[in-house]
């Protein structure tokens, strides 16, 4: 039944129906392209019904189909070639192109100089946004101007523009848009284009799954001017609202960053969260340096890069929300189970005198045996990715001592010292003071942590930021937090976080205990990234909090707490729905089978993992924000808001 229902989830989700889009798109959109349940049951390439074509797109439109298509996948459909648009680019004359990219004035001018230049045999083109009339009428006048105008096969709005980094998860890659929102520099001008282009990114989500959706927000501020502008399109939309409906309606709930600071700051103690907190992590792509042989006396770093698939990747998509230390002990059990079904194999397959005697179903046990050896050796492989992947994100934990923050950090958030500020002033200073414990970075985050989640008094704050004053980022970083709680713009910690606690007290002294046992399990190599470490992970176990994000989402799936007084908006009906009179209805109103988060001004894996703990057989959960941030990137936002 499990099985049945994660099938239907991963046909059914926002990754599957953007794939479908492009697949149409790369078959010069005709709805045939969708008829072949996988690639393999596509015509050869290069046939007539899946003809040889060139793919042309903007750095932005590359963007979307990387995590989505391999160019194995790409080749597949007939795709000889994938160059950017704004390159220089030889004629070929008798293969058609399609184009793939943003509706812009440059774009669409290099796309008349192709077809006046005779480069390709036509011309499909693509836009991953609405093309806007002016711009359409501009670039019609230049086709028939240079007499290009036959070349032109077709032209489509395809509403892609949002990047799908995994099945539950997507981004709108809008660099610096916290930055950009909360700026004293943003003209109105420049706040209403990006309100705008985060609505259309929006409205592209929903374009594509053809799902109308009803949409929450609080009330004032970016949200509401982005849930308006997203209802105002939908509800406008010539054939979305003529769709049949389902019968469950997805719930589409819009946040602002603003009403939870700490999140993309704090550390996090799950495994997917640190691979992008501590190494270079990128569009699912992780890059990290390794040492060999450290007792050389010129030890050689090796870099080292991997493309991970959190969707088909069955390790990582098994634990890639687990703590840590469980991450390690699952991929070495893992490791030795199939290690030893490898040897076992090899054995049956050997000279081995013996051999004959072990084997229990005789040729047929065998045959099959040695069926499975490929696909063994190709977990085995993809479980080692992870053993080295793992040993990298224990190298920067052990170093940086990144339990201890995350500890200290939890304890704050969760309103832990609220009767007692003297003694979390005094444990965050001593941290703070020990050179050898973290980064300057990771200091930079506890202060943070402890400004945001704290009442504590100014001159209080001085005194800790002090202990950090040679950090050029700490001043306006902290300058620009004093002027939002000045504005009474924080909310309190108590509201921000809450604790669920998944062990009892007894049970949280014995967690070095429990995690010698799972070392005791793992095999030589897992057991290895944790032999000089076990008191320093040990911290990461058995704590799970609530963020913001989860809690109000959670309350507005079953209609209490922000379900009384955030906005409700629907596109199929005209102005605002009266909360107050839908909740005094005797009417059952229909459980929340689908709901997405998208957060304004940033989003963060830590939060996307905390959010998936509402995820269920009977209910999906994606998340999305205007750009998937680390700690050092929101960092960088706050310090030059400080700097205004």
């Amino acid at each position: 039944m499990q099985q049945q229902q994660q099938q239907a989830d991963d046909v059914s989700s926002l990754k599957a129906f953007q794939l479908q889009a492009v697949h149409r798109m790369l078959a010069f959109n005709e709805e045939a392209a969708l008829s072949y349940e996988n690639d393999y049951q596509l015509p050869p390439a290069g046939s007539s019904h899946n003809q040889w074509k060139i793919l042309i797109y903007d750095s932005a439109c590359r963007s979307i189909i990387s995590p989505i298509m391999s160019v194995q996948q790409l080749r597949r459909r007939g795709v000889t070639l994938h160059l950017l648009i704004n390159s220089e680019r030889e004629a070929i004359p008798d293969v058609p192109a399609i184009y793939f990219c943003f509706p812009t004035k440059e774009n669409l001018a290099r796309i008349a100089q192709d077809c006046a230049s005779g480069l390709y045999q036509r011309a499909h083109l693509n836009f991953c946004t609405k093309l806007d009339r002016t711009l359409m009428e501009d670039f019609a006048k230049l086709v028939v101007q240079t007499g290009s105008f036959d070349r032109i096969a077709s032209v489509h709005d395809q509403y892609l523009d949002f990047i799908c980094l995994e099945q539950s998860l997507f981004s709108l890659h809008k660099s610096n848009s916290y930055q950009i929102i909360n700026s004293s520099k943003t003209t109105e001008q420049m706040m209403e284009e990006t309100m705008t282009d985060i609505a259309y990114g929006l409205f592209s989500v929903v374009a594509t799954t053809g799902q109308i959706p009803i949409i929450r927000c609080p009330r004032g501020g970016a949200p509401e001017m982005i849930a308006r502008k997203l209802n105002k399109m939908i509800a406008e939309h010539p054939t979305l609202l003529r769709k049949k409906a389902s019968l469950s309606r997805p719930l589409l709930v819009v946040l602002d960053r603003n009403a939870d600071l700490i999140t993309p700051v704090q550390h996090c103690s799950t495994y997917q969260a640190l691979i992008d907190d501590l190494l270079q992590h990128n569009a699912n792509r992780v890059e990290f340096q390794v040492v060999q042989d450290p007792e050389a006396k010129r030890p050689k770093k090796v870099n080292k890069k991997y493309d991970l698939d959190p969707d088909k990747d069955p390790f990582y998509k098994a634990h890639k929300f687990q703590p840590f230390p469980e991450a390690i002990e699952s991929n070495g059990s893992e490791l030795q189970e199939v290690t030893a079904r490898e040897q076992e194999i090899r054995s049956k397959t050997s000279n081995n005198p013996g051999a004959s005697t072990a084997m229990s179903g005789g040729a047929n046990d065998l045959a099959s045996a040695v069926d499975s050896l490929p696909a063994l050796l190709d977990r085995k492989k993809q479980l080692e990715v992870h053993t080295s992947i793992l040993q990298a994100v224990m190298n920067q934990v052990a170093s940086r001592d990144v339990p201890q923050f995350f500890e200290l950090e939890s304890a704050l958030a969760t309103g832990q010292y609220k009767s007692d500020l003297s003694k979390a002033k005094s444990e965050v200073l001593a941290l703070l003071s020990q050179d050898s414990k973290g980064s300057i970075e990771d200091k930079l985050r506890l202060l943070v942590v402890f400004a945001l989640t704290t009442s504590a008094k100014s001159n209080d704050i001085d005194e800790v930021t002090a202990a950090l004053q040679d950090e050029k980022a700490v001043a306006p970083i902290m300058k620009y937090l004093k002027q939002l709680r000045s504005m009474h713009m924080l909310p309190s910690a108590a509201d921000m976080l809450q604790e669920m606690s998944i062990q009892s007290d007894d049970q949280g002294a014995s967690s070095t205990t429990m995690l010698s046992s799972l070392m005791a399990k793992a095999t030589t190599q897992a057991t290895g990234l944790l032999a000089k470490a076990t008191d320093k992970v040990a911290g990461m176990l058995g704590k799970i909090h609530k963020h913001h994000a989860t809690v109000v989402v959670e309350n507005l799936c079953d209609f209490r707490g922000e379900d009384e007084t955030y906005l409700y908006l629907d596109p199929k009906v005209k102005g605002d729905v009266d909360v107050a009179k839908l909740r005094s209805t005797t009417l059952t109103r229909s459980p929340v089978r689908e709901v997405v988060c998208f957060v304004v001004g940033g989003g963060s894996y830590g939060e996307y993992q905390n959010l998936h703990m509402l995820a269920s057989d009977k209910r999906r959960v994606s998340y999305g924000s205007t750009e998937v941030l680390n700690s050092t990137s929101f960092l960088k936002q706050l310090e030059a808001l400080g700097q205004d």
